[in-house]
């Protein structure tokens, strides 16, 4: 693993909002490309801030800060992105009723508008109603949800089932994704696709867009 891969993991773990920049720019100049500094740096940088959250020795705000450092590397990133072609659909992102945490959603926003996807964000703490009204009223044939709490996965069946009641279910994938999820849990809750980080999403995507 590179050196410079590695301090991009580091500034983030250590919340380095000033150094995070130049960091991104140096990977780059490496011949790094921006899908590898998110998946090997980015990536595993917030599964840190995560872990350290989960035991104890960080707080709320330093994941809100630790999302502030991603926000500052990100634009850096995407302007280096393949596009790879515009039109491929329109993805309706949203994080689960009951969950506020955003990070690893809004990172998979930033991929899927870089790479020819219309996203729609609808934020945080989502009911599914509002989601299914959204997938109605743009068309959207992709919806994206996240969830961070073990204790609000059952937010993701209510969003299956009320796109069934509604008859959507034939023409819009659904995928999940965040930190308490699995593919077990994917076929549990009875949604499409499960990716397990933010490139992930972007290859189900692109999957899906293709008609694969």
């Amino acid at each position: 693993m590179k050196e410079s891969i590695l301090a991009v993991r580091r500034a983030i773990d250590e919340l380095d909002i000033d150094g995070i920049g130049a960091l991104a720019v140096k990977c780059l100049e490496e011949g790094l490309s921006p899908e590898e500094i998110i998946q090997e740096g980015i990536s595993k940088g917030l599964e840190i801030v995560g872990r350290k959250f989960e035991e104890g020795e960080y707080f709320l705000a330093d994941l809100i800060m630790a999302g502030e450092v991603v926000k500052e590397a990100m634009p850096i990133l995407k302007e280096r992105m393949n596009p790879g072609g515009r039109g491929k659909g329109t993805v309706i992102l949203a994080t689960v009723a009951g969950d506020i945490h955003e990070i690893g959603k809004n990172i998979v926003g930033m991929i899927l508008s870089a790479n020819g996807f219309e996203v729609i964000d609808l934020g945080v703490d989502v009911p599914a109603q509002r989601i299914l009204d959204t997938a109605k009223s743009s068309g959207a044939r992709f919806i994206g949800l996240s969830a961070l709490l073990t204790t609000m996965v059952e937010s993701i069946r209510e969003v299956v089932s009320a796109a069934g009641a509604a008859g959507l279910r034939d023409r819009v994938k659904i995928v999940i994704g965040g930190a308490c999820t699995s593919m077990e849990l994917c076929k549990e809750m009875g949604a499409d696709a499960y990716g397990e980080t933010a490139i992930d999403a972007l290859r189900i995507f692109n999957d899906y867009a293709a008609g694969a």
